[in-house]
């Protein structure tokens, strides 16, 4: 905190030192007529907080998101008003649905115009109300202090989201000495909230009397830091752990007792456990329905136990029999140490010999594979071999990895073993196409050091391309790999399998059959990024190598048959009784 302020600051100043005071070290911001005081701010403030140039506003906002899932900490972007403040839309949709605590500042036109339709003005507040967890519209320069302190702490805890902070130009302009002390006044936001012991000890209770538990983990556990817990609680009752999208990396996919991910695209074992499961142990999860299917068939044969911080998401799809709202690291501590204390709280590990045997035949019978080819790279392939040849380095625990939206998202989620938080960034709730890209440049602003690499597809890409100016002129050395079909690759398999293939506008490329359209090689050199094509099998290995060993941001173009699908798959608003495994 800085000594206390005599002189007058600027709004522009004071919102800039407000970030610093926070230990922001990084924004991603995009300037404007509405924005300019913010970005003459930031130019005086150099040494303390770098500033990254985005060349698009949903970019930045994407970058931010990258930055806040690799560290935990707040992902700040600014923009304009109008549509750069627009262009914010998707990234704060984004982040709520993902739980991501991130502040977007956008500049706003002057107060004496606020309401006539004045050039770039849009109601951002209003457009935003419904997708981010709080907003403000700045009234005066002095509530800038307090405004900032309060948008960190809502953004951060409960069930951490997205803030925005709409600042008027004038304000930005006016001269005031700022009060940095400001106490915040959020008298009915209550979020800390945990579980009770009484509560924990019925847990006890059934576990005691299931013969068929299993856990049902999410992306709360990753925000809660709760990973090492869960693995102790699992091993401890030797209780099985089936991960939603978000959850992997939160349990080690590697360990025995991992069933890796459940839902529409996981493994045909996970689901076919929590169908048969007696007790699920739903925790720091919402019960998303690409997880659920046709709810009312879900996990109906067993007792729910549901943690969750957001008391808004208990019973909201499935009734449980004991709710627990409440923070699920704070949970998972409490159940560990009473274990501990008395081991006589669970029952002995040989109870579920049985469950277990039955799960292995699962596993046995039903793993995730797919078919082959010598004659072309199938895009699973790609990712299996880019993974061991990251394992062979010994750099899985230093390697990020994030995707666009699409065939090569849940390809990923499927071949990429993850066994470390944080090391896996995607749009789940909202399916962003775009993110990729935009988020690994976030994560690799955070960790410099590590691997980032955003495993893409060519409709994902294309859409946020031009932040591979911002790669090269960041010196970010993002890493991508471009499974090209030429195809939107999800929507093509979903009229394959229930529109008899007819292409309903999901080619991409330019009608020839031979020539792959558009050239992303010369794409990414035009931008001065390494990159190369891969048509050939037997040069997949090398070309993977000299991507990895590159020494800036690297677009490796790999051509993928595009006859293939995710499998397994159960169809939306189905239930595991229905799911296509060929």
């Amino acid at each position: 905190m800085p000594a206390k302020q005599t002189k007058p600051l600027s709004g522009a100043d004071i919102l800039v030192q407000c970030l610093v005071n926070h230990g922001v070290d990084t924004v991603f911001a995009y300037p404007g007529g509405a924005s300019m005081p913010i970005h003459q701010a930031l130019t005086r403030f150099q040494k303390q907080l770098r500033t990254i140039l985005p060349r698009h506003e949903q970019g930045g906002g994407f970058m931010a998101e990258g930055y806040a899932r690799a560290t935990g900490r707040v992902g700040v972007c600014i923009a304009t008003s109008g549509p750069g403040a627009t262009n914010f839309v998707t990234c704060l949709a984004d982040a709520k649905m993902d739980s991501i605590p991130i502040i977007a500042i956008t500049g706003q036109v002057g107060t004496h115009v606020i309401g006539t339709d004045a050039f770039q003005e849009t109601p951002i507040v209003e457009v935003v109300r419904p997708i981010t967890k709080h907003h403000y519209l700045v009234q005066r320069t002095e509530d800038l202090p307090r405004v900032m302190k309060e948008a960190f702490h809502i953004a951060t805890t409960g069930r951490p989201g997205p803030v925005i902070v709409d600042i008027p130009k004038d304000l930005q302009n006016r001269a005031i000495v700022p009060d940095y002390e400001a106490p915040m006044n959020l008298p009915g936001y209550q979020p800390d909230r945990k579980a009770t012991r009484a509560q924990l000890e019925q847990l006890f209770a059934l576990i005691r009397q299931s013969k068929r538990p299993i856990l049902y983990a999410g992306g709360g556990i990753v925000m809660a830091g709760a990973g090492p817990l869960l693995k102790a609680f699992a091993e401890k009752t030797g209780i099985p752990v089936a991960l939603t999208v978000h959850g992997l990396g939160a349990f080690p996919s590697d360990h025995y007792l991992c069933l890796q991910m459940l839902g529409m695209h996981g493994t045909v074992y996970a689901n076919y456990a929590i169908n048969e499961a007696d007790l699920l142990l739903a925790f720091g999860v919402r019960f998303d329905d690409r997880v659920t299917g046709k709810v009312s068939e879900f996990a109906k044969h067993g007792k729910i136990v549901h943690i969750d911080i957001d008391p808004s998401e208990i019973n909201k799809i499935k009734t449980a029999t004991l709710p627990i709202c409440g923070d699920i690291g704070h949970a998972l501590c409490e159940l560990v140490k009473m274990i501990d204390e008395d081991p006589k709280r669970v029952p002995p590990v040989t109870q579920y010999s049985g469950w277990m045997e039955q799960i292995d035949k699962w596993r046995g019978e039903e793993p995730i594979k797919f078919a082959d080819r010598d004659d072309a790279i199938v895009p699973q392939y790609a990712i299996q071999r880019l993974w061991e040849i990251v394992r062979e380095r010994g750099a899985l625990s230093d390697t990020i990895v994030t995707t666009g939206v699409g065939q090569h998202q849940m390809w990923t989620a499927q071949y990429w073993h993850f066994d470390t938080p944080r090391t896996w960034f995607t749009s789940g709730g909202l399916g962003s196409m775009g993110f990729g890209l935009p988020a690994a440049l976030g994560a690799q602003v955070a960790h410099p050091r590590k691997t980032v690499i955003d495993i893409d597809g060519d409709g994902s890409f294309l859409m946020n391309i031009q932040e591979l100016a911002t790669a090269y002129t960041e010196k970010l050395p993002v890493k991508v790999l471009l499974l090209n079909n030429q195809h939107l690759g999800m929507v093509m398999q979903w009229e394959d399998r229930f529109h008899n293939s007819n292409r309903g506008h999901t080619y991409l490329g330019a009608g020839f059959e031979h020539e792959p359209y558009p050239d992303f090689v010369t794409i990414a050199k035009g931008f001065k990024c390494g990159s190369a094509n891969i048509v050939k099998k037997d040069g997949l290995d090398d070309a993977l190598r000299e991507m990895l060993d590159s020494k800036g941001p690297y677009v490796l173009n790999v051509l993928t048959p595009y006859q293939e699908h995710v499998l397994p798959m159960i169809p939306g608003g189905m239930t595991v009784k229905d799911i296509i495994k060929a």
